[in-house]
């Protein structure tokens, strides 16, 4: 396996743009499979509301942008937005497009349009949230191969960098995405593993949504005046915790780490208002998932799963996360190479 730096995972990839279609554009207008004598790939992607997805759609747009194939991109309208995003799916599948690349809110919400894929033997590549396996057998749906963060390992790594900001010890709370979703359970669950003898004194959901997120932790704040570090399931949350806690006059006393590594967090962790990021690579999410249909709609056989790597930012790190964003800043092992 090749190592890919940052700063050359495009050239690496071998990726590149022939025609790439908005996220807003009609998936009806253009870019399936007869349309332009090359490739046509489409991706479905989670809601552009969330910085995180949009640099996914980077790295989707830099791969196609590299490797002479089209690929139309459509996005959900916000990360909430289940049936809006099967709908894109449902009226993409009718256009004859030679891969799918799907990156679904939930496990379950894009079966019936997969589903109808999958009967006509298209490949799909699964991005960044897993399909559900279940519900997927009884569609009769084989995914070629996942791509995606080991959400358990990145929540360890956030306990372990919230037990260095406290010294191993004080009072930590946790902010979850949308109550029962597997990502955000994943996450703090790691969190756990990796907290050591931290005390958890509350956990809540807020829905990956910054506002939410600062409402909830001004009430934690209210509630544990002696709270002394808050871990997010993601960057746009951990962001509302640093307003609530700056609210609160209290930046700098109370450590916060997020998950995502999206440009503000970095910059907030650069500034000292938030202690650390766990940064995923979404553009890198993004370019493999290209890569992985190439290779399905050639036949070639692929990993069952490929897990994206993770890495710790702190004040140390950021400057260098920042220069090479939204490109990853250390190098990591490509297994599609």
């Amino acid at each position: 396996m090749n190592k890919i730096k940052s700063s050359l995972v495009p050239s690496v990839l071998a990726l590149s743009v022939m025609a790439l279609a908005g996220c807003g554009e009609d998936p009806q207008a253009g870019g399936g499979g007869d349309g332009g004598g090359g490739a046509s790939y489409a991706a479905v992607i989670k809601g552009l509301d969330n910085p995180f997805f949009q640099q996914m759609e980077q790295g989707i747009d830099a791969a196609a942008g590299d490797s002479g194939v089209d690929v139309e991109v459509q996005a959900a309208t916000s990360i909430t937005d289940t049936s809006g995003q099967a709908d894109k799916l449902n009226a993409m599948a009718q256009q004859g497009y030679d891969c799918f690349v799907v990156n679904p809110i939930s496990g379950t919400n894009l079966i019936q349009g997969l589903a109808q894929i999958a009967a006509e033997d298209t490949p799909v590549v699964n991005i960044d949230s897993p399909i559900d396996a279940d519900a997927a057998a009884k569609a009769d749906l084989k995914v070629q191969t996942y791509i995606g963060t080991d959400n358990v390992e990145a929540g360890k790594l956030g306990g372990e960098a919230m037990v260095e900001a406290l010294g191993g010890s004080g009072q930590v709370a946790l902010i979850g995405g949308i109550s029962g979703d597997a990502t955000s359970n994943a996450r703090l669950e790691g969190f756990m593993q990796g907290a050591g003898d931290l005390e958890i004194v509350q956990a809540v959901a807020a829905d990956w949504d910054r506002q939410i997120a600062l409402t909830k932790a001004t009430d934690i704040l209210s509630a544990n005046p002696d709270i002394k570090g808050f871990f997010s399931a993601n960057d746009d949350m951990a962001l509302g915790i640093a307003r609530a806690v700056a609210n609160a006059g209290k930046t700098g006393d109370i450590a916060i780490v997020g998950v995502d590594g999206i440009e503000d967090a970095l910059k907030a962790v650069k500034a000292g208002d938030m202690y650390a990021t766990v940064a995923q690579y979404p553009y890198a999410i993004g370019q493999l998932g290209v890569q992985a249909c190439e290779m399905a709609a050639a036949g070639e056989t692929l990993p069952e799963n490929i897990t994206a790597p993770v890495a710790v930012v702190t004040e140390a790190e950021a400057d260098k996360a920042l220069e090479a964003f939204p490109a990853p800043f250390e190098e990591f092992d490509n297994p599609l190479d």
